[in-house]
């Protein structure tokens, strides 16, 4: 195909991005992030049937769980798991140690917590190509990494993350959808 003769068109690359987590009262350091998956939706279906005939149509547009990977490191101030498990104290979880613990986990603490994610994918240059927001981002699961003898892996953080919705920028001030709230990306 004669398009990819020009110098001046870069294919997106997958290495290169930035994801920010910043938190009310902690945050992931960008270095430390090994790799995220980028938003995705899903519409519903309904169908009507019609004699011999099956009709379809759109329904309810479900956003679904984002997914990152935090290497995790031997340091006081950048340690992964230090990082979740402030984000999960945060949100308001608490052992019960006595009668009176009654705090409980909340959507609101749990977004202050987890602070406005954002992922901008970079060119060759740095400069910035496209940006993503998550709404109302928070912790579903976290998984600690597996410890194995036999391994001189990295050990890493999984962590999942769920959101009401998501907001794409692209280059020259394009916004989609066109009415979504939120700081600019790019």
């Amino acid at each position: 195909m004669t398009f990819w003769y020009d110098s001046q068109i870069q294919p997106k690359r997958a290495y290169r991005f930035l994801l920010s987590v910043v938190g009310a009262n902690n945050s992931i350091k960008q270095f430390l992030i090994k790799k995220v998956s980028k938003p995705s939706f899903t519409i519903s279906e309904s169908e009507h049937k019609y004699l011999n005939h099956t009709f379809y149509y759109p329904g309810k547009v479900t956003w679904n769980e984002v997914n990152f990977t935090i290497v995790d490191v031997v340091d006081d101030q950048d340690n992964g798991t230090a990082a979740v498990m402030k984000m999960l104290e945060g949100s308001g979880y608490r052992i019960p140690t006595t009668n009176g613990e009654l705090s409980t986990v909340s959507k609101e603490k749990s977004v202050q917590a987890l602070g406005q994610i954002t992922i901008r994918q970079i060119d060759s240059d740095g400069r910035n190509v496209e940006g993503w927001a998550l709404h109302n981002a928070w912790i579903k699961d976290v998984k600690f990494g597996e410890l194995d003898y036999s391994s001189e892996e990295m050990l890493n953080v999984d962590v999942t993350v769920r959101y009401d919705n998501a907001y794409f920028e692209g280059r020259g001030g394009v916004r989609l959808p066109t009415n979504a709230k939120g700081p600019n990306l790019l």
